[in-house]
């Protein structure tokens, strides 16, 4: 199997593939420079796998550290995931956005092209849908963004598109995430946010744990059948499965730029994800309902047809296990990843 880099290794979605990648026979060098992250994601990862992934404590912005990891080994692909992903936080402090993710990747990919690996996993998001389209989303709907974030994510698309335009012999999958959440299994493994959680689930947890006073829910109005937003939440095994696919499917088997949702092709509602964590955990979820927040779409689910039928890929995780293996992550581990 394949020497697999994968950068923003130690962070929620990140860890989980590497677990994913390992257990399918890849080689896995980790790339991360702790910045929202732990290293104790590392030992958890071994945990699992037997295996210790080879760390490097590196920021992918930094060309001259980078170049010398690929120069040690002969990569054949990398899986990007490093970069800021907060929603709010990129509107407060866009040049750090526009910095490490398209810095960061433009630093990436002149390494890569100078070290002839043209192999490529991106990590998008379903933000670059925008508010101008309607759900199921589809990989050839227009896009738009309405954030720094989102706009730090069409610009990496756009970027890889003209790259592969121009030199056929790179291959890109960008993945396009909707709403990842649960845990690991073993429960050593889950979603573990520095400060203030800006995703839903962790926001439950905290709740659920007493942390906070009650969960936040922001609308209550929308035009959907109990008035919350409804989202196309996803397991994130499910996800680094979808890397897997994208390897394995794309990447070793095609050349070009291609995109693809990975999701679960529903939506649920924040009340019904409310509902399915009480019944993980056993206890009633205090609720403070809230005025809507500038941008929410009332309904964002994925089409998932092309990454079914292109990846042999589909999610199987139902919104229960992913709440009650969030849960488990969360009792096993009351202060988080140590």
């Amino acid at each position: 199997m394949g020497k697999i880099l994968v950068t923003g290794a130690t962070g929620y979605i990140g860890s989980h593939t590497c677990v994913a990648l390992m257990r399918a026979g890849y080689r896995v060098l980790a790339v991360d420079n702790l910045s929202r992250s732990k290293v104790a994601s590392l030992a958890r990862i071994q945990m699992i796998t037997g295996i210790a992934p080879r760390f490097y404590n590196v920021d992918v912005c930094d060309e001259e550290e980078m170049n010398w990891i690929f120069r040690d080994h002969l990569i054949d692909c990398v899986i990007h995931f490093a970069g800021l992903k907060d929603v709010e936080e990129s509107v407060r402090q866009p040049l750090d956005y526009y910095h490490n993710n398209v810095y960061g990747l433009l630093q990436l990919l002149h390494v890569m092209q100078r070290n002839r690996c043209k192999s490529l996993v991106f990590s998008s998001s379903a933000t670059v849908y925008g508010a101008g389209e309607t759900a199921p989303y589809k990989e050839d709907m227009k896009t738009s963004a309405v954030n720094p974030y989102g706009q730090t994510k069409l610009m990496g698309e756009q970027i890889l598109r003209d790259l592969c335009a121009t030199d056929p012999e790179w291959s890109v999958a960008a993945l396009r995430y909707f709403n990842p959440i649960g845990a690991h299994e073993s429960g050593l493994l889950g979603e573990d946010p520095s400060g203030v959680p800006g995703n839903l689930v962790p926001c439950i947890a905290r709740a659920a744990t007493g942390q906070t006073q009650a969960l936040s829910v922001y609308g209550s109005d929308y035009d959907t059948p109990d008035g919350t937003g409804i989202r196309d939440y996803i397991h994130v095994m499910d996800v680094a499965e979808g890397h897997i696919a994208a390897l394995r499917e794309y990447t070793a088997r095609h050349r070009g730029f291609r995109t693809f949702n990975l999701g679960t092709g529903k939506g649920s509602s924040v009340l019904e994800v409310v509902a399915a964590y009480e019944a993980a955990c056993g206890k009633k979820i205090p609720l403070s309902m809230e005025a809507r927040r500038s941008g929410d779409v009332a309904v964002s689910y994925a089409d998932v047809t092309r990454a079914r039928e292109e990846l042999n890929w589909t999610a199987s995780a139902d919104l229960e296990r992913m709440c009650a293996d969030s849960w488990r992550f969360v009792c096993q581990n009351p202060r988080g990843l140590e």
